[in-house]
């Protein structure tokens, strides 16, 4: 399983989180403790927002610990909101185009979990993904068909949090055509700029780890928390969303539906 962080607030320097704390996500790329395995040394990526509309990504291969420029760039970037996220492969190469966060437009996306026999369905999903979006599926993984799949009903209209649900929808829909046991499992956050929204989610009763730190001028979302200020992380509950706007933080159920595949 993977491990990511999601920042909304007052600007910081992206080393505060990725890099400072006792259990800042460099450390967790090494020492992860509530993810099956200890080590997410798949590759890593950051994307942020500054001043203008569309973000600002750097994504390598190399473990997040031994990325010298990674340090440089989280020591002198300073963000209102951004992204982290250190991979821990489940199927898929590891390539810098298959490394979160994914970046279409104004939209930042990242995931951790899996979708359960994706190799038996991936073909099927992928032809979900409308002619206009497909172009921008670079990798292969999961995760970003799930970002484009939401990002289509997104351009429809959509609301975010119903348009990850819809995405969700497809794949388990595609899953029990496949007769696939395995779980779909997922805790994935979508930013536009301006707004944060991040599920967890699972098909069965083991969702990946979710936490919430309201620190009053920002909010972060994590796998795990990051420093040792316990008393301030929230464990999301199963089946949630939350969406984070100009410090404002709101919960509410996120159901999936069975949709009907193509």
């Amino acid at each position: 399983m993977c491990r990511f962080l999601a920042y909304a607030g007052a600007p910081v320097f992206l080393e505060d989180f990725i890099a400072s704390p006792c259990h800042s996500l460099i450390h967790q790329s090494l020492h992860a403790e509530e993810a099956k395995t200890g080590t997410n040394g798949d590759g890593f990526g950051v994307g942020w927002y500054g001043e203008r509309a569309e973000p600002g990504q750097y994504r390598e291969i190399r473990p997040a610990w031994s990325d010298e420029n990674l340090l440089s760039i989280a020591r002198l970037v300073r963000s209102h909101l951004f992204f982290a996220h250190v991979r821990a492969a489940t199927g898929t190469a590891t390539t810098r185009a298959n490394c979160h966060p994914f970046v279409h437009g104004r939209h930042l996306f990242m995931h951790n979990g899996q979708i359960g026999g994706y190799a038996l369905i991936r073909r099927r999903l992928e032809s979900l993904i409308p002619d206009g979006l497909y172009g921008a599926r670079v990798g292969t993984t999961d995760s970003e068909a799930l970002f484009l799949l939401a990002l289509a009903r997104i351009t429809e209209g959509a609301a975010p949090g119903d348009a990850l649900a819809g995405a969700l929808g497809d794949a388990f829909a595609l899953m029990q055509e496949a007769g696939v046991r395995e779980p779909l499992r997922c805790a994935a956050a979508l930013a536009d700029g301006e707004t944060i929204h991040a599920v967890r989610w699972s098909s069965d009763p083991k969702p990946p780890t979710l936490y919430l730190c309201d620190r009053g001028d920002a909010v972060v979302i994590a796998s795990e928390p990051v420093d040792a200020a316990r008393d301030c992380w929230q464990a999301l509950p199963c089946n949630t969303l939350v969406s984070v706007r100009a410090g404002t933080v709101s919960m509410t159920p996120f159901a999936v539906g069975l949709q009907q595949a193509a």
